[in-house]
């Protein structure tokens, strides 16, 4: 008897007044051509939102789409949400803009991993997938 492994579920969200979602989309088609689960959240979230719609979905991952600059706020008050609301075990990964003096800052505070431009869908594949099977 063949045991089938669960389908990662994946919520793709954009935090903040980024209004930018073309990479996310990319994203998103890529990790559901690769066989998961995808929920895209649209613009304009909240990390309340995000928080909201990761539970109520009951998701493996949240990968997060930001430009805005805003990261070093909106990215540890989601991890603090998720804390708050029993989801710590979901796995936070971050993408866009991001300069790689504030990565540091964004791992303490609970976010995986950060990708940016140059890194190819297959690394994002690769490594959301080693999420899954090592935790």
């Amino acid at each position: 008897m063949t045991v089938q492994k669960k389908k990662l579920r994946v919520l793709i969200g954009k935090l903040g007044l980024d209004g930018h979602d073309r990479g996310a989309k990319i994203i998103a088609r890529a990790l559901r051509d690769a066989g998961m689960e995808v929920i895209f959240t649209g613009l304009r979230k909240t990390p309340q939102d995000i928080t909201r719609i990761a539970v109520e979905e009951d998701v493996d991952i949240i990968g997060i789409s930001l430009l805005s600059s805003a990261h070093e706020t909106l990215l540890p008050e989601l991890c603090r949400l998720l804390k708050e609301n029993d989801a710590g075990d979901i796995s936070v990964v971050a993408g866009g803009i991001i300069p790689k003096d504030d990565i540091p800052v964004l791992k303490q505070a609970g976010v995986k991993a950060v990708f940016g431009p140059g890194d190819t869908l297959m690394k994002i594949i690769s490594y959301i997938e080693s999420i899954e099977t090592t935790e």
